[in-house]
């Protein structure tokens, strides 16, 4: 972007670290949740939520005829994006840490560019593939050191976390190409309202299935909520005026910075710990997602 408003750091530093301290706090909520909830009621929950919360939203910003017209579009892709990964990393949570589950999520970039090359043919330059080899190396030597697939006491094992984790990343990556194949000239708002509630369809049936026999706590209760209102519809209208404000590589930048509160909420509230070796590998994964999706290294557009 080149006006001075989009360039301006004041513009867009606040929403910047705002969202990062949101989704670095949606490990923490899901985590809560899921103990109580169940890995299937929580995700479905957190859609359910967040589509009450942008549905109107859409109605109050006049873009109810683009809802109408991209509606089944933007649904479908809401089971790539919202559905499947929502799951996975509840999932995930029930045994692998909220900061090794955050910096598996730094990986977003890195399988968005892997995809956006197999599939839309968008070749990555040499400094690029650099990057690719570099990110998978660093996700490579977190998962040896930290995955097991002998179960634990709960018959869960963190090796299917980890695979969990990564195959939610690729869900993402994989929905990137969809919406920039198909949702091109589509309301942000509209296309964040139909995701969720596309998510929301296909989750209602194993929402209903899986629900909790006993009733859950106050406190499950209150990281649901988080995790729809603040984590997912309020993350999206943040997320969306940061690409408007900032542009859209500085927007993806913060997937960087997600893991830095994630690690923080979890040692400080949960007690978690936190090795060299995963701050090593995080930093790892990082330089080669930054390097793969083109945030350094090449020139900007």
């Amino acid at each position: 972007m080149t006006d001075s408003k989009a360039s301006s750091p004041r513009t867009w530093a606040v929403d910047f670290v705002l969202l990062a301290a949101i989704w670095g706090a949606s490990f923490l909520f899901m985590r809560t949740a899921t103990r109580e909830f169940g890995v299937f009621a929580t995700a479905g929950l957190r859609t359910l939520i967040a589509a009450a919360f942008l549905l109107p939203l859409v109605a109050l910003r006049g873009q109810v005829a683009a809802m109408r017209q991209f509606g089944v579009r933007t649904m479908a892709i809401g089971v790539m994006n919202s559905a499947i990964p929502f799951a996975c990393f509840s999932f995930a949570l029930l045994s692998i840490s909220t900061g090794l589950s955050a910096i598996l999520n730094a990986t977003v970039p890195l399988f968005g560019a892997l995809v956006a090359w197999a599939w839309l043919g968008d070749k990555p330059s040499r400094t690029r593939l650099a990057g690719l080899a570099i990110g998978f190396a660093g996700v490579c030597a977190l998962a040896w050191k930290k995955a097991s697939f002998t179960p634990d006491a709960s018959g869960l094992s963190s090796g299917w976390a980890v695979l969990a984790c990564l195959t939610a990343t690729l869900c993402y990556g994989i929905s990137g190409s969809l919406a920039k194949k198909n949702l091109g000239g589509v309301p942000s708002l509209v296309s964040s309202a139909g995701s969720q509630l596309g998510a929301t369809l296909a989750l209602a049936p194993l929402l209903v299935w899986y629900w909790p026999t006993t009733t859950p706590g106050l406190q499950a209760w209150a990281a649901i909520a988080a995790l729809g209102l603040l984590c997912t519809g309020l993350a999206y209208v943040l997320y969306f005026r940061l690409i408007e404000r900032a542009g859209p590589a500085r927007a993806l930048s913060v997937t960087f910075a997600i893991p830095v509160f994630a690690v923080a909420y979890g040692v400080v509230l949960l007690g978690e710990t936190v090795t060299l070796w995963m701050l090593g590998c995080a930093a790892v994964i990082v330089l080669g997602t930054a390097l793969s999706s083109g945030l350094i290294g090449s020139p900007r557009r």
